[in-house]
């Protein structure tokens, strides 16, 4: 297959264009010449469908910066494999060039001098240029499908509960779509939501708690290219652990492999060619899913915000990740006789924002939906100095600033942040806005606690987000990264099993052990107990901000990690 041609073809011709320190305006100027719009969407079509897939968008309507991750550890049959390589092991894996485009777009390598290089990514209205053009091109062939966490991951999504974001992917017109952070509207505002999408909102893995039924449809079957297609959805498994259950209390959630399994079925028995599996379960529990039920031909996966630019194999299965924050659109082209795929052509195509042309229909409606909060979105906080970024497993640098925020603003001694993988990157030198601060805390239970806990609560509440993450069954991992801590330094052994994992906690000023006797003053943010008190989080650094002025974030040495 030539499942990632085009894109390292692209890559290779700009790679020689960028050096360690960025190219400067007039190389800028060169790279965005070389990398064309028409080389971004170059496609040899195959076969009779085209399955199109966007992921992760967390409310991000406009062109970003977004450092994919330098740590992505993977731990039992997953260690090593993809997505679990990360920068020059990636680009080894992959055959993409040093410096290139793609390198920029899928690691975390070079990443500010090749933001200067290639400029923002992403941008609905990109995406729907994109889009467009694939219809253009494969007319009846075609069928669009969003993974989930759509409504959420910034301040005007927040604010509109999501409609801003509703408003603008009808536009799109997608087939289907699933969720995960939808769900932190509430129980009323999800069924007032779905009411007036036009299009079926899946959850084959959620149960009506009260009446014992299902929640949500299962599945929906479309015919696309004269194939019949069944596409079943998979909400994130764990919506009620993760995120707040008294928000939706009487909706029950799962893995739920025998449901999967039984829908795959069923969709076969009734005729369908071609299963999809429209899934916000997570690239490790998806892979093992595919090698569990019998029968799905593709899971488009979500959640975990993996970026490949190769379709995964697992027997039969395809499986694609199309990243997160709106940087990505996947295509994947199916030839389908007989009941199977007798042949796939697959590519990721970012979207360079000073390359794709943007859909003027989509950029309208952006604007309009942006205006009422424009104001509150470009108010300039402070500036900063380090690069901000949020993903990595144990820590990024933005996580970093909301710890110190949390610390000197609530007078506490730890800081707890959750490891959340949306939020958007600020380059060195440029202005913190309070959209990138709501971009990385746009949520519907943001109170700022201040509490009381003992050394041995504290140890209790990190071994259980470390077994989220690295327990050796993808079933039990809930995605995320490791929850941030500020004022405090650990050790963690990822091979270890769970309660084990963590060790020589210490407060990081005084260098004292962490006593599990003792009472500590704890702050953080995200609880999901109904009733918190506090201050929201963007308020909080918001203050820190404007009281620092400008900001410098040392390399964080607080943890330390063995067993990888």
């Amino acid at each position: 297959m030539i499942s990632r041609r085009e894109f390292i073809q692209v890559a290779a011709a700009t790679a020689a264009l960028a050096t360690g320190t960025g190219i400067g305006g007039l190389g800028r100027a060169v790279a965005q010449q070389r990398l064309t719009q028409r080389e971004l969407l170059a496609f040899e079509a195959v076969g009779n469908v085209t399955i199109v897939h966007v992921t992760d968008i967390h409310g991000q309507l406009m062109p970003l910066h977004f450092r994919e991750p330098s740590i992505n550890l993977g731990v039992g049959e997953a260690k090593g494999l993809p997505p679990h390589i990360t920068g020059k092991d990636f680009l080894a894996r992959f055959g993409i060039p040093p410096g290139s485009s793609a390198a920029y777009a899928l690691t975390s390598d070079d990443f500010e001098a090749l933001a200067k290089t290639y400029g923002k990514i992403g941008g609905l209205d990109r995406a729907a240029t994109v889009i467009k053009a694939i219809r253009a091109e494969r007319g009846d062939k075609v069928l669009l499908l969003d993974g989930g966490d759509t409504w959420q991951g910034s301040w005007s999504s927040l604010k509109t509960r999501g409609q801003d974001m509703i408003d603008c992917m009808a536009l799109l017109k997608p087939d289907a779509m699933t969720g995960h952070w939808e769900f932190t509207y509430g129980t009323d505002r999800v069924k007032q939501a779905i009411e007036g999408l036009g299009f079926p909102f899946l959850g084959l893995n959620i149960r009506d708690t009260e009446w014992n039924e299902a929640a949500f449809e299962a599945s929906t079957t479309l015919e696309r290219g004269g194939v019949k297609i069944a596409v079943l959805g998979q909400a994130f498994p764990y919506t009620p652990v993760a995120n707040p259950r008294w928000m939706i209390p009487n909706w029950s959630f799962g893995v739920r492999e025998e449901d999967v399994q039984a829908q795959v079925d069923k969709a076969r028995k009734g005729g369908a060619q071609l299963v999809v599996l429209l899934s916000h379960n997570g690239f490790d529990v998806d892979r093992k899913l595919a090698g569990h039920v019998k029968g799905i031909d593709v899971i488009l996966t979500g959640h975990t915000h993996d970026a490949l630019p190769e379709a995964v194999k697992v027997g039969k299965t395809l499986l694609i990740a199309s990243g997160s924050s709106g940087k990505f659109v996947s295509r994947l082209d199916l030839d389908v006789r007989d009941g199977e795929v007798k042949a796939f052509r697959y590519k990721l195509i970012p979207l360079f924002s000073e390359v794709i042309t943007p859909d003027a229909e989509m950029a309208g409606k952006i604007a309009e939906v942006r205006k009422p909060f424009a104001s509150d979105l470009s108010k300039v906080l402070g500036k900063t100095e380090s690069l901000l970024y949020r993903r990595g497993n144990f820590n990024g640098t933005f996580d970093d600033l909301i710890c110190q925020a949390l610390l000197q603003e609530r007078d506490a001694e730890i800081a707890l942040s959750p490891g959340f993988r949306w939020g958007t990157s600020v380059l060195p030198g440029e202005d913190i806005t309070f959209e990138d601060v709501t971009n990385a805390t746009a949520i519907t239970y943001p109170a700022v606690y201040r509490i009381g806990m003992t050394g041995a609560r504290l140890k209790e509440i990190i071994e259980d987000v470390a077994d989220n993450l690295f327990n050796v069954d993808p079933y039990y991992q809930q995605g995320g990264d490791m929850v941030r801590i500020g004022g405090l330094s650990y050790a963690i052994d990822v091979a270890r099993p769970q309660g084990q994992r963590i060790s020589d906690m210490r407060l990081v000023k005084r260098g004292a052990p962490i006593d599990p006797s003792k009472e500590y003053q704890v702050t953080g943010w995200a609880s999901v107990n109904e009733g918190t008190e506090g201050p929201p989080i963007w308020e909080v650094i918001s203050n820190y901000l404007m009281r620092q002025k400008t900001v410098r974030l040392e390399p964080n040495r607080a943890v330390k990690v063995t067993g990888a």
